[in-house]
């Protein structure tokens, strides 16, 4: 991650290693909780309920994002939990983290998830729809964006996925953008990347389930 930063010029203190931990159980994280890795993903509120508050009161410091699909009836759950809320791609889910926010007072970075191949399978916001839902979230909502998120498609070249996000990014404002995994987090980091999703490359292969 620092080669690729100072590849092209930016500091490698500038990227955040996301370690993706979901599916993996505590006693496999907690090594890297031991050897100061601090920021993880996971991909559904109800694992990640069971699995992080004993970890953090063991490990101070630490940052959960939340990667996977949100659905409406789990706002409050991840307004609770997560630090980051990477996946808001739709009016309901905008409002229904609005509403809670509001009630909690607890205030996670919120990204836009961009469908940026407009896969139909896929969540996110298509491209041509991201300038309007961005503006509705903080006009109609009134909810901070902190950042764009994205997963290109599987067979496509990664890099036009990635400057797509970037410029998106650039004329709204936006300075987080969280894109790469591990096949290609360092092509991520050269095309902008503040964050990168990295599980494989660090667990090995996930459990079958």
């Amino acid at each position: 991650m620092a080669r690729a930063a100072r590849d092209v010029g930016r500091r490698p203190q500038d990227v955040t290693l996301v370690c993706v931990s979901k599916t993996f159980p505590a006693a496999e994280v907690e090594p890297l909780l031991a050897a100061g890795q601090r920021v993880f993903g996971e991909n559904r509120v109800q694992e990640a309920m069971e699995k992080w508050p004993p970890l953090r009161q063991a490990y101070c410091g630490v940052e959960l994002h939340l990667i996977g699909p949100l659905q409406s009836n789990k706002a409050h759950e991840a307004v609770m939990l997560f630090d980051v809320i990477e996946t808001v791609d739709r009016d309901k889910i905008a409002k229904a983290l609005a509403v809670e926010i509001q009630k909690t007072g607890r205030h996670p970075r919120l990204y836009i998830q961009v469908n940026t191949g407009a896969e139909p399978q896929k969540a996110g916001i298509l491209p041509g729809e991201a300038d309007g839902f961005i503006a509705r979230c903080r006009g109609e909502f009134g909810l901070g964006v902190a950042g764009l998120m994205c997963i290109p498609p599987v067979d496509d070249q990664a890099s036009p996925h990635f400057a797509m996000l970037n410029q998106i990014a650039a004329r709204n404002g936006l300075k987080e953008l969280s894109m790469g995994m591990s096949a290609d987090f360092e092509l991520a980091i050269q095309l902008g990347a503040t964050h990168v999703r990295v599980g494989s490359a660090i667990f090995g292969a996930r459990p079958k389930n």
